[in-house]
C-alpha cells in the first residue's frame, strides 16, 4: 500500500470512528492520526473510561472493522 492509500484509507476510517466515538474531535483525530493507542487514550479521556474499558470498546470495533489497518 503506497502513502496516498494509506491516507485514504485513515479518512474513510476517521469518518466510522467519528461515527462511534462522537465526542472525538477533529483535533483529537489529528493527533490519534492512525496510532491505536492514542485513540484508547482519547476514548478515555473523552469518555471517562478506564484503560481496559476502552481498549476492549476499540477491540470491538476493530472487529466490526476487519479491514481497518493500523
Amino acid at each position: 500500500m503506497n502513502r496516498d492509500e494509506a491516507g485514504g484509507n485513515w479518512k474513510q476510517f476517521k469518518g466510522k470512528m467519528k461515527e462511534k466515538w462522537g465526542k472525538l474531535t477533529d483535533d483529537d483525530m489529528t493527533v490519534i492520526e492512525g496510532k491505536r493507542d492514542q485513540l484508547v487514550g482519547k476514548i478515555q479521556e473523552r469518555y471517562g473510561y478506564a484503560k481496559d474499558e476502552a481498549e476492549k470498546e476499540v477491540s470491538d470495533w476493530e472487529t466490526n472493522n476487519r479491514d481497518h489497518r493500523w
